[in-house]
């Protein structure tokens, strides 16, 4: 049952180009991503592009100000890879030890 309400933005409408709020990011564990596994591993990006990738390990309440290592890779799932011959290619052989992650992206 989604804890939203009808002024919420839709989570599908979220293009990556503002700050992801704890709303939006409830309505995605709610809704979204309900049915992902609950082993599903949850990894960070360190920046837009996906250059070098970490997991998410703990969180606080602070304050944030921009300023400017734990690090891996991100592969594409098995089915994204058996339905995209261009993946295959791009992406000829996966590490034994990758798992199924929820992949997280800053927004610069």
């Amino acid at each position: 049952m989604s804890k939203s309400g009808p002024a919420d933005p839709d989570p599908q409408e979220i293009q990556g180009d503002e700050p992801l709020t704890l709303q939006v990011l409830r309505q995605l564990v709610d809704n979204e991503w309900a049915s992902l596994p609950g082993k599903t591993l949850v990894v960070l990006s360190r920046d837009t592009e996906g250059n070098l990738y970490s997991p998410f390990s703990t969180y606080a309440h602070g304050r944030y100000s921009p300023v400017y290592d734990l690090t891996g890779e991100v592969y594409p799932l098995e089915s994204e890879l058996a339905a995209d011959a261009g993946l295959r290619e791009l992406f000829p052989k996966i590490p034994a030890n990758a798992r199924a992650a929820l992949v997280l992206y800053p927004l610069g």
